[in-house]
């Protein structure tokens, strides 16, 4: 499998995959994972389409999130993560890893605030306890049906 294959088949999993696993460190050294909304799953979140536009070679990943969660302290000790989406049925798993930053430009909060959130941020976009995350991963790493799939990412 070429690189630009292997590339087509991350962004292709990226707009199905149901969930994002986000794995952090804790504060003892071990790997926490919890599922997330993949926001770059175009079906359930095609208002967002736009903003992952351009983003096709540094496959660009937003998460929200409580600032209140154990994953922001997590976060701030120690940025190095992973999101990993799978497409189980068809044997389809990648591990995107880098760094998760916290985002505080206003426009990509209100941008990725999404009908319905009000539910987990009572005051909307600017709920002091709505945080978002975004990933711009280095690396590539998984499994595409019976071929390995590993790349090192290009920045835009």
């Amino acid at each position: 499998m070429t690189s630009d294959e292997a590339k087509k088949a991350a962004l292709d999993l990226a707009a199905r995959a149901t969930g994002a696993y986000v794995t952090t460190v804790g504060s003892d050294g071990y790997p926490r994972t919890r599922v997330m909304f993949n926001l770059r799953n175009a079906e359930e979140f095609p208002h967002l389409a736009p903003l992952f536009a351009g983003h096709d070679k540094d496959l660009l990943m937003y998460l929200g999130t409580n600032t209140s969660s154990a994953k922001i302290e997590e976060i701030r000790r120690n940025p190095k993560a992973c999101v990993y989406l799978c497409d189980y049925p068809q044997t389809v798993g990648m591990m995107f890893a880098g760094d998760l930053e916290i985002v505080d430009d206003s426009r990509i909060r209100r941008t990725l605030f999404t009908p319905g959130w009000e539910m987990y941020y009572p005051a909307g976009p600017d709920d002091p306890d709505y945080t978002v995350l975004r990933l711009l991963p280095k690396f590539v790493s998984g499994w595409l049906r019976s071929s390995r799939v590993a790349f090192r990412v290009q920045e835009r």
